[in-house]
């Protein structure tokens, strides 16, 4: 089967073990997601599978290609689309069938790929965890960038100096986080630590490929 599912993140809690500890995890709603596409060597130059991320409502509106393209499929339209590489050894996949959350166990590892929080303009310290200056009497340099450049040569800033600027929105994978519970009837999934993006936002759950032991 497909080796990954799409979810969308709840939030976070935490979960208290007999004899105390708190775990911190957080709350995933993985799937239903449902075979859209199937793409093959043959056709495409790789194997993948388009998946749909099945909700309980669905989208209000959708424009003519992409409509013809879930017609063609034979499914309702969904507002989300995520495909996910195939490789030799998985089993066959068409299109329409369905891909739950049951292909996760506890303890398993897997990585996390989500769109981190949008913090808007931020400066250097905040974005690039700069130190910043002294904050002592008589001192003028407390969150100022310091130098960027030589002047004489070559007279310009390079490319990529760290700098203030726009903060967040970017695509941030988090592997190796251990799933602590599958709840299979209500499609979610508990997940020890944090997962990049806020509440509400979507993510892709793969399983690990650089597993920790």
């Amino acid at each position: 089967m497909v080796n990954g599912i799409i979810g969308k993140k709840l939030g976070m809690t935490q979960i208290f073990a007999p004899d105390g500890t708190v775990t911190p995890v957080t709350v995933i709603k993985a799937g239903p997601c449902v075979v859209v596409q199937r793409k093959t060597v043959a056709s495409d130059g790789y194997e993948a599978v388009q998946l749909g991320f099945v909700e309980d409502k669905s989208p209000r509106h959708t424009n003519k290609p992409m409509k013809g393209h879930f017609d063609k499929a034979g499914i309702p339209p969904t507002r989300i689309l995520r495909e996910f590489r195939l490789g030799g050894q998985d089993e066959p996949v068409s299109v329409g069938d369905k891909i739950l959350v049951d292909q996760f166990t506890e303890n398993d590892l897997i990585d996390v790929i989500g769109t981190t929080k949008g913090r808007g303009f931020a400066g250097f310290i905040k974005r690039h965890g700069f130190r910043g200056g002294e904050k002592s009497h008589g001192s003028m340099f407390h969150r100022a960038p310091g130098s960027i450049g030589a002047s004489a040569y070559p007279s310009r800033v390079i490319k990529g100096t760290r700098m203030a600027g726009h903060m967040g929105v970017a695509r941030q994978t988090t592997r190796n986080l251990r799933i602590i519970r599958v709840d299979a009837e209500e499609n979610l999934i508990l997940v020890r630590g944090a997962v990049p993006g806020p509440n509400g936002g979507y993510v892709l759950i793969k399983k690990a490929d650089l597993q920790k032991f």
